[in-house]
């Protein structure tokens, strides 16, 4: 059965995408948080597909830990799921993603409307600075910003160095703007490049927020310790 729902679902999910591309065309050329709310519909659609094809749930915990807006969001990465689902639960946020996905046709050209922040990994120090500079418009303007501090979606209980990123940001934050880590078990039931999905209930916890003020050291290990250690122990049951 779940390799029958899985099927169903791995056509649906690229279908519905599609579709909601084409149809969403006009929005290309609209304000960012009109076009935002586009994207919010595309991951409601992702999750009910996900509920009612796979029978994968999710549950939100830790939300007293969220400080008012905007803040920046650093999540364990383990699925597509994480990509999709702040879209849902947040008011335009901006997502910090590869720059070769903004020439994606259609899904290119929204990600563009909705103002989010291309990335060239082989851009060196100058694409970190305009990494800097783009996370802090996008503060200024009361966005919420997301990363997914390890680069790369990786499987359950796997652990891989933090790219400098995150680091980078922290340190020009102003100072009552906190990172906020995000843990996650998602991969236990999307995983990456997998072909099943597994029902059951994604968990999903925000953690204390990091507040600027720690040096660089300091900052990545907290950042690390209470990822890793909530995700290990969300993955465990």
């Amino acid at each position: 059965m779940t390799a029958i729902r899985s099927i169903i679902f791995n056509i649906y999910f690229p279908l519905w995408t599609v579709f909601l591309a084409i149809i969403s065309t006009p929005f290309h050329f609209a304000p960012q948080r009109i076009a935002s709310r586009v994207g919010h519909v595309w991951s409601t659609g992702i999750m009910i597909g996900l509920r009612f094809i796979c029978g994968i749930k999710y549950e939100i915990s830790g939300k007293e830990n969220l400080p008012e807006e905007p803040y920046v969001i650093a999540c364990k990465h383990q699925s597509a799921w994480d990509t999709a689902i702040f879209l849902k639960l947040i008011d335009g946020p901006a997502y910090i993603l590869k720059k070769s996905l903004m020439s994606y046709p259609f899904f290119g050209r929204y990600l563009k409307t909705m103002c989010m922040i291309p990335v060239d990994r082989d851009g060196g120090s100058a694409a970190l600075k305009q990494l800097q500079k783009d996370v802090n418009d996008r503060l200024e303007k009361k966005r919420c910003v997301v990363i997914f501090p390890e680069g790369t979606r990786t499987s359950p209980g796997e652990r891989v160095k933090y790219q400098p990123g995150i680091a980078l940001i922290y340190k020009d934050l102003p100072k009552d703007v906190p990172v906020v880590p995000v843990a996650l078990n998602s991969g236990c039931f999307w995983g990456r490049n997998s072909f099943l999905k597994t029902p059951g209930t994604i968990q999903m916890h925000y953690l204390k927020p990091i507040y600027p003020g720690l040096n660089r050291k300091e900052f990545i290990k907290q950042l690390e310790d209470s990822i890793e250690t909530k995700s290990t122990d969300l993955i465990a049951g």
